[in-house]
C-alpha cells in the first residue's frame, strides 16, 4: 500500500486511495518500503486532533539520533522550524511570524496586484502569438516566487535557481539529487545573508539578520534554516493553490461565470478550493513520543504518523459531497490545508491574499480561458495536456496548458482593491 503513496497514479488522483483508506479507518497502518509499518491519518477529527497533539513531535534530530541513515541533507533543510518542538518551535515562529501578520500582509496588497498584472499581460501577449500559453510557467509559478523573493530580498537573476533547488527539495527523485538540491540551497542563503549583513536592506531577511546580530535571539544555523525554509514554504503552496484552483475552475463554465458577476465571492472561492484540492496531501512527518488512542487506533512510542491534509479534507463526516466544489462552506469549514495547532501555516494570511487577487486577475482578464487539449494528446498525467509533479509531499501541477476564445479582451482590466 506504501508504495501506492509514491506511485504516478497517486501523484495524479490520490483521492481514491486516501478514500479507500479512510473506509478502513481514520487512522489506519500500512507497510513502509524498509520493512516497517506507519500509520496514516485520513479522517478529519482525527487528523485535527493529531495535528494539536503534544505527544506527535516532529524533532527528526531526535528521532533519528539512534537510527542510522544513508541521507546527506544540510542540516538547514532537515532541520527547519518544522522539524522542531515547542519551546524552540515558538521562539522561532515568534520571529518570523512578523512578516506575515495580516497588517503586514495587507501591505503588500498593491505590490502583488502589480505583479500580478504585469504577468496576466504577458500570458496575453504568448496567447496571442502562439494560441496556448502554460498557466503555471507563466503566472502560478512566477507570482509567487515573485513576492516572497522580494520579501526576503533574493535578487531577480537568482530566483531561477531558487525554484530549481526548491523543486527538488519535493520531488521524487533520487535521495542523492535531494541531498545535492539541500546542499546548494543552504549554501546560497548563507550567502545572501552575509551580502545583507554587509548591505542591510528594508526586506524580512535584514531584520532576522538583525534579530541575530542584535539580540542573539538565532543561532546562525538557526538564521540559515529559516531563511530556507521561508524562501521554499513561502511559494511552493501558493503555486498550487493557484494551479488547483485555476484547474478546477476551468473545468466549471457555471463556477467561473459565478464568480466573474460577483467576485466578493473570491475570499470564499479561495477556501474552498484550499479544501477541495489541498496542495499539501501528506503533512511532514510526526512520531509517538509515547502511547496514545487516536481515531480507535493504538499507536505505540516511537511509531510513525503521517497526516493527510488532502484526505481529511475530503471526509465526508465533515464536509458534506467531499468531492464537488461549493462555494455555500464559507471560511467555517475547517479545512486543515493550512495545517492547524502549533504548526499551523504563518504563511496563510499571504496564500490567500495571492490566491485571490491571482483569480480575480485571470478571471477578469481571460474571460475565454480554456484548458487547452485536455482530450487530445496524453501528457505524463493522462489527463489531457494536463501533467502533475511527481513530489514527496505536494499536489500541484507541472503543466497547465490553457487557450483563449478572446486572445485581446479585457486588456486594460483592472484589479480590484482588498
Amino acid at each position: 500500500m506504501s508504495g501506492a503513496l509514491a506511485s504516478p497514479e497517486f501523484s495524479r488522483d490520490p483521492y481514491p486511495l486516501l478514500a479507500a483508506l479512510r473506509k478502513q479507518g481514520p487512522v489506519t497502518r500500512i507497510p513502509t518500503g524498509n520493512g516497517r509499518t506507519t500509520w496514516v491519518v485520513t479522517g478529519w477529527e482525527a487528523a485535527r486532533a493529531a495535528l494539536a497533539d503534544a505527544r506527535l513531535s516532529k524533532d527528526t534530530t531526535r528521532f533519528f539520533a539512534d537510527r542510522p541513515s544513508t541521507r546527506n541533507l544540510a542540516p538547514a533543510v532537515s532541520r527547519t522550524m518544522l522539524a522542531t518542538d515547542p519551546p524552540d518551535h515558538g521562539r522561532l515562529r515568534k520571529l518570523a511570524m512578523t512578516a506575515f501578520t495580516p497588517a503586514a500582509v495587507a501591505r503588500l496588497t498593491p505590490r502583488i496586484q502589480e505583479i500580478a498584472g504585469e504577468l496576466a499581460e504577458a500570458l496575453a501577449t504568448g496567447l496571442a502569438a502562439h494560441g496556448t500559453a502554460d498557466l503555471m510557467e507563466e503566472f502560478a509559478v512566477p507570482l509567487p516566487i515573485a513576492v516572497i523573493s522580494e520579501l526576503l530580498g533574493v535578487p531577480e537573476k537568482d530566483r531561477a535557481a531558487v525554484r530549481r533547488w526548491s523543486n527538488t527539495l519535493f520531488a521524487a527523485d533520487a535521495d542523492d539529487v535531494v541531498d545535492r538540491a539541500s546542499h546548494e540551497l543552504s549554501a546560497y542563503m548563507t550567502e545572501l545573508i552575509a551580502a545583507r549583513r554587509r548591505d542591510p536592506g528594508e526586506d524580512v531577511l535584514s531584520g532576522l539578520i538583525a534579530a541575530r546580530d542584535e539580540g542573539d535571539r538565532l543561532t546562525e544555523p538557526e538564521l540559515v534554516s529559516l531563511a530556507v525554509l521561508l524562501v521554499v514554504a513561502g511559494h511552493e503552496t501558493t503555486t498550487h493553490l493557484i494551479g488547483n484552483g485555476m484547474l478546477a475552475l476551468l473545468r466549471d463554465d457555471a463556477l467561473r461565470a459565478r464568480l466573474r458577476a460577483d467576485l466578493d465571492l473570491l475570499p470564499a472561492a479561495v477556501e474552498e478550493f484550499l479544501r477541495y484540492d489541498a496542495p499539501l496531501t501528506v503533512a511532514t512527518f510526526r512520531y509517538a513520543t509515547e502511547p496514545l488512542e487516536l481515531g480507535g487506533a493504538r499507536i505505540g512510542a516511537g511509531d510513525v504518523v503521517l497526516v493527510s491534509p488532502g484526505a481529511a479534507n475530503r471526509d465526508p463526516a465533515r464536509f458534506p459531497a467531499p468531492d464537488a466544489v461549493r462555494l455555500d462552506r464559507g471560511r467555517s469549514t475547517g479545512h486543515l490545508s493550512f495545517g492547524f495547532g502549533p504548526h499551523h501555516c504563518l504563511g496563510a494570511p499571504l496564500a490567500r491574499l495571492e490566491g485571490r487577487i491571482a483569480f480575480e486577475v485571470l478571471l477578469t482578464r481571460f474571460p475565454g480561458l480554456r484548458c487547452a487539449q485536455e482530450g487530445g494528446e496524453q501528457g505524463e498525467s493522462g489527463d489531457g495536456a494536463l501533467v502533475w509533479r511527481r513530489t514527496r509531499l505536494m499536489r500541484g501541477l507541472a503543466r497547465l496548458p490553457v487557450t483563449t476564445t478572446e486572445p485581446h479582451a479585457h486588456r486594460d482590466a483592472s484589479v480590484g482593491g482588498p
